[in-house]
């Protein structure tokens, strides 16, 4: 299964096999600091239970690695995005995408240079997705929408996007559908409820203040449940 449908559509983000499909910041948003966290899913696609774990770490001279990694007795998937934090800007510089589903393997890179200001990828991807695409300023990959999201909710932000992923650029719009409590950990916490649809597929997200990601992704086509990611615990 490919990268784009699951968690990335979902949040314009990336997740991939499985379950899996998987997480641009608005130039306007004010800096925040960012800080290393290790955050617990438990996921549910089609029916087919999966424990996932998302890990945001430092790389050194103001980089990042943000990490995803979600298996269960069928599927391995291993995601990560290197990215700068620069004047309080976030901007992708590299990605990889590796994933295990049963017998199938697929490794895929993406290399963002903004000094060239374009995205390539290789590895198994198809020749129209390899790039380049041209890149702006404020340009996301799917990994870092869901980041961009949960911190423009708590500032207030509008919710739109351009995520560069997949050998594409696509904007990505989401409305903010009122609050509702939500549970973590057994514990009730009261949540900003985000949507966006796109066709027959629609993509909800709960937003938990003090987060910095979605504590919940609910994906859904032709209104039947596809995909349920939930929070479980943050370190």
């Amino acid at each position: 299964m490919n990268r784009v449908p699951l968690f990335r559509a979902a949040v314009g983000q990336r997740l991939a096999p499985l379950l899996l499909g998987a997480f641009v910041l608005a130039a306007s948003a004010p800096a925040l600091a960012i800080k290393p966290f290790t955050a617990d899913y438990q996921a549910n696609y089609m029916g087919l239970q999966a424990q996932g774990r998302m890990t945001l770490a430092s790389a050194g001279a103001n980089r990042w690695k943000y990490t995803l990694d979600v298996h269960n007795g069928l599927a391995n998937l291993s995601q990560s995005t290197t990215f700068e934090d620069k004047d309080g800007k976030w901007r992708p510089l590299s990605g990889t995408d590796s994933s295990m589903l049963l017998v199938k393997h697929s490794d895929k890179n993406a290399t963002y240079d903004w000094a060239k200001g374009e995205a390539r990828w290789s590895g198994d991807v198809k020749p129209e997705r390899s790039g380049p695409v041209a890149l702006q300023a404020g340009d996301l990959d799917a990994m870092l929408v869901n980041l961009a999201i949960a911190r423009d909710v708590a500032a207030g932000k509008p919710l739109n996007y351009r995520m560069v992923d997949d050998g594409r650029a696509k904007q990505m719009s989401y409305q903010v559908a009122g609050k509702e409590t939500i549970t973590i950990a057994g514990k009730p916490q009261e949540a900003t409820k985000v949507t966006r649809t796109d066709g027959d597929k629609q993509t909800m997200l709960w937003v938990v203040d003090g987060i910095p990601v979605p504590a919940r992704i609910l994906q859904r086509k032709d209104g039947k449940d596809e995909m349920d990611l939930k929070l479980t615990a943050l370190h």
